[in-house]
């Protein structure tokens, strides 16, 4: 069982780091703006399937087999960047083609949009970094170090579908006040340039701290 006082300390900084936009709510918001609430949450849901198997990776300690490999985890980083620009490219160049009609279309639940979740999180191995840098100060190493990390990751999973939920809300109320065709196509476009422009700003960092024998 953790300590109440380390248990409380990661429900603050998990929240925290929730509550800031980044990669994952981000993109969980313009799921929501851009397919609807439905689809916001079936990326939502997504992620944390995908943000389980790095947990998983973090409890086996694979933290240290991707400083052994690092070729192969920059790999994986370059493949998520580019699934994260082509869903970018998409609802760029959904917007040239949507008319009214296709507009209403958008309102119903990707079957996508869970896939797309799960697929961001895993294509994002800054969340095995974040984990393996997070979760030693808040585990005793002598006690069961495996339900210790089951239970980190259940309070994890509970924090970010709340505070999802908020963002999914949010995007929601943002595209009714923009619910016109003309504006919706800017908004496509808009969340478009949001996803290239993340995926850009992590290609960047990549390729910054590349292994030489990647470059």
């Amino acid at each position: 069982m953790l300590d109440p006082e380390k248990l409380f300390a990661f429900i603050i900084v998990t929240g925290v780091t929730s509550i800031i936009p980044g990669v994952s709510m981000t993109f969980v918001m313009g799921q929501a703006i851009w397919r609807g609430t439905r689809s916001g949450w079936a990326a939502l849901l997504g992620m944390q399937i995908g943000y389980g198997v790095w947990w998983v990776l973090a409890a086996l300690g694979l933290g240290t087999l991707a400083k052994a490999y690092p070729i192969a985890f920059h790999v994986l980083a370059l493949a998520g960047v580019g699934y994260l620009m082509w869903l970018g490219i998409k609802a760029v160049h959904h917007s040239f083609k949507a008319e009214e009609g296709h507009m209403a279309a958008t309102e119903k639940a990707s079957r996508h949009a869970f896939r797309d979740g799960i697929y961001v999180a895993i294509g994002n191995p800054k969340s095995l970094i974040y984990m393996v840098a997070l979760i030693p100060p808040f585990v005793d190493p002598d006690k069961s170090i495996g339900w210790q990390i089951a239970l980190l990751a259940i309070v994890a999973l509970v924090i970010d579908l709340i505070v999802g939920a908020l963002y999914i809300f949010a995007g929601r109320q943002l595209a009714r006040i923009l619910d016109r065709p003309d504006t919706r196509r800017w908004i496509d476009r808009g969340i478009g340039a949001v996803f290239l422009l993340i995926g850009a700003l992590i290609l960047a960092d990549l390729l910054g701290s590349a292994p030489a024998d990647l470059i």
